[in-house]
């Protein structure tokens, strides 16, 4: 009996220091620079070592799980895509995979809560299994959605500055310097393609890596038409110019259509919670109304 319940306070702690996670990278840009200003960094700090064991705990896990090269592949690739880049990224994910496996098979085999049951336990391993796989995926969907919003406002910036006349490889610096507290997505990988340049690099192999580490289908095209530019020894900015028009029509047309798929996806709210309401309204009186007058009449006969 006591393993059991060691086995999902475990869990609870994972699932929770999980949350408090994300819920401290959705800190907004505003209460970002309040922190460095206040010095709020410093009580972060003091909080680190009470994350560290659990971490510890966790990547000691993920070691000893069973990987197939081909899955790893993929798998740090999607972490690296929701923007964990951490050689311990993997073996953290595992661990938390696991223990959120356990833990949900624990919560549903003991008594604590519920009356034991099997079949829902077995389906709760599979279902804890899973589970970090599908927030992983919707993180780096999230992502993805910033990294493609931010690339207008990009493009146009680096358009000013290859036109100011700065180079390529300075100008996409200039742009990361200046997009790190509105994107921080996109100006952490651009320092990253700076890095890559630094450390002696082609520039075509690191505007690939960009286009792949991201996922992002505007940018990689962006990444190819620089590529392109380079190699041809066109104009960059008149490149630039085109290819950002180019993008914000496919904004538009994003936007259009997803205005056209409005009125489909209210068919489901509108049939299954506004007209039952309707109805009631409308047709329930009648309805009261007739039973009452038609009921004592069919007694009777």
């Amino acid at each position: 009996m006591l393993l059991p319940v060691l086995v999902f306070a475990f869990a609870s702690l994972v699932v929770a220091a999980v949350g408090m996670r994300l819920l401290a990278g959705r800190t907004g840009v505003l209460e970002r620079r309040l922190q460095e200003v206040t010095g709020g960094r410093a009580q972060e700090d003091t909080e680190q070592p009470q994350f560290q064991a659990l971490v510890r705990v966790l990547k000691r896990v993920g070691n000893k799980v069973p990987r197939s090269p081909a899955e790893m592949g993929k798998l740090r690739l999607r972490l690296v895509r929701a923007g964990f880049r951490g050689e311990e990224a993997l073996p953290i994910f595992f661990g938390i995979r696991v223990a959120m496996a356990i833990g949900v098979f624990a919560f549903f085999a003991t008594p604590l809560f519920l009356r034991p049951n099997i079949g829902f336990a077995v389906a709760g391993l599979g279902l804890g299994y899973v589970l970090p796989g599908v927030v992983l995926a919707r993180l780096g969907a999230r992502r993805q959605h910033r990294v493609r919003l931010s690339l207008a406002d990009a493009l146009d910036l680096l358009v000013v500055s290859v036109e100011a006349g700065l180079g390529l490889d300075q100008a996409l610096m200039r742009v990361g310097e200046e997009l790190e507290f509105a994107y921080p997505e996109l100006a952490q990988e651009l320092r990253l393609v700076n890095l890559e340049l630094r450390a002696g690099k082609g520039r075509v192999e690191a505007l690939r890596n960009l286009g792949e580490r991201t996922g992002v289908e505007d940018l990689a095209s962006l990444c190819t038409m620089l590529i392109q530019t380079d190699k041809f020894g066109t104009s960059v900015a008149q490149s630039l110019r085109v290819h950002s028009e180019t993008l914000r029509t496919k904004r538009r047309q994003r936007a259009e259509e997803a205005a056209a798929k409005t009125g489909v996806k209210m068919v489901f709210p509108l049939v299954f919670c506004v007209f039952p309401s309707i109805f009631v309204v409308t047709i329930g009186p009648a309805a009261i109304k007739f039973v009452t007058v038609l009921f004592p009449v069919i007694d009777k006969q």
